[in-house]
């Protein structure tokens, strides 16, 4: 596909069409980069565990908090005094 870089003030842009930005996941903010001769756009990266609170939270809410594994006591514990 070409397109037209277009003049934006000071700057160039290129328009994106919608079905190329829906098809990328791109809505609101992207990443730009260059690597060699070509320009790079895509998501943003995500911070690590980013949504993992309210996902734990939802988790909770449900019920769904159980341990997979009960608790186990190893063999020597007995021995340790604390």
């Amino acid at each position: 596909m070409r397109t037209t870089i277009r003049r934006i003030g000071n700057s160039r842009g290129v328009l994106i069409p919608k079905p190329l930005l829906d098809q990328a996941g791109l809505d609101g903010e992207a990443e730009i980069l260059l690597e060699g001769n070509a320009l790079i756009i895509r998501q943003p990266k995500r911070a690590l565990r980013s949504g993992w609170a309210e996902a734990s939270k939802k988790i909770a809410a449900n019920g769904e908090d159980s341990l997979v594994l009960p608790d186990f006591a190893n063999e020597a514990d007995a021995d340790w005094s604390w």
